[in-house]
């Protein structure tokens, strides 16, 4: 999920001071390559300076033209008759508008085969990522978007359809009210689950909205086949950190590098490089902003 904030702003103003180019980057597991420039509005709040703006702005347009550039073998149309896409950046998954189950789906109308493993990204965002591994991985895997912004999934749905993909689907739901149900209700084996990026909730107050809680993080371990995976990432170091917490004390998980030693790590255990073999739209607009990303991948012992 995309967020913003005025510590972003800033880190972003440093950063193009000194512009380096930003370099696509290949992963271990798979390989890359689209979105829209989308409008970059100012609040008020921000107090910052016309020059700041058009900066920002210029900044802003190159971060999506990097996104285009990583997403571009997709195709997709941006003309979508859906009106007036105004997507809000947070939402409050403790309201009551968000307290309702999403439904289960039939499985033999959502996938061509519903017995291949399946891959749920929970806060899918605008699904590019998905629709990315999807289009490579046909008649082998199956991909379920959860996000809780319902105008983003239409959008999605769209370009899922537009691009024939019978392995994919998108979710408007709750991943904390609905991933257990609709995990539990797959035929297939659940092989893979990533929450990347998730809206970090900066004051400790809204904690409790952080999509990763305990009760969640028990439903992906008792549902994860047996060396099946969790990636989590955040250009957040808070956010990561809780993550790597809650996934750390869990017994039947170990970290990749355990198992598998090419797969390297800093001094601090987190991953070097993005193993999914494409980033994130976050992800491209954090780096393009100088920030570090933080990752850790988990493998349930068999």
């Amino acid at each position: 999920m995309a967020y913003s904030s005025s510590s972003s702003s800033s880190r972003l103003l440093l950063q193009l001071q000194s512009s380096s180019q930003l370099m696509l980057r290949l992963s271990p597991f798979l390989v890359s390559s689209p979105p829209p420039p989308s409008s970059l509005s100012f609040s008020s709040s921000c107090h910052v300076s016309s020059s700041a703006q058009s900066t920002l702005q210029q900044a802003h347009q190159r971060s999506s033209e990097m996104v285009a550039l990583e997403y571009a073998d997709l195709n997709l149309s941006y003309n979508l008759d859906l009106g007036h896409l105004r997507i809000r950046q947070h939402v409050n998954p403790l309201s009551a508008s968000f307290s309702v189950p999403a439904q289960v789906p039939d499985w033999n109308q959502v996938f061509a085969d519903p017995m291949l493993p399946l891959m749920v990204d929970i806060g899918c965002g605008s699904g590019r990522f998905l629709m990315w591994l999807a289009k490579r991985t046909p008649k082998k895997r199956n991909f379920l978007g959860l996000e809780i912004r319902e105008r983003i999934v239409k959008r999605a749905e769209t370009w899922a359809k537009d691009l024939a993909l019978n392995n994919i689907h998108f979710l408007f739901a709750n991943a904390t009210i609905s991933f257990k149900q609709l995990v539990e209700s797959y035929p297939g084996p659940l092989f893979l689950v990533s929450i990347l990026c998730p809206d970090p909730h900066f004051k400790k107050r809204h904690h409790k909205r952080r999509v990763l809680q305990k009760p969640l993080v028990g439903a992906i371990v008792d549902n994860l086949m047996p060396g099946g995976q969790v990636f989590v990432q955040s250009d957040v170091l808070q956010v990561a950190l809780d993550m790597r917490n809650q996934f750390d004390e869990v017994e039947a998980l170990k970290h990749i590098d355990v198992s598998n030693p090419a797969m390297l790590c800093d001094s601090e255990g987190w991953l070097l490089s993005n193993p999914m073999g494409i980033r994130t739209e976050r992800e491209i607009h954090a780096e393009l902003e100088g920030a570090k990303i933080f990752r850790r991948l988990y493998q349930k012992q068999i």
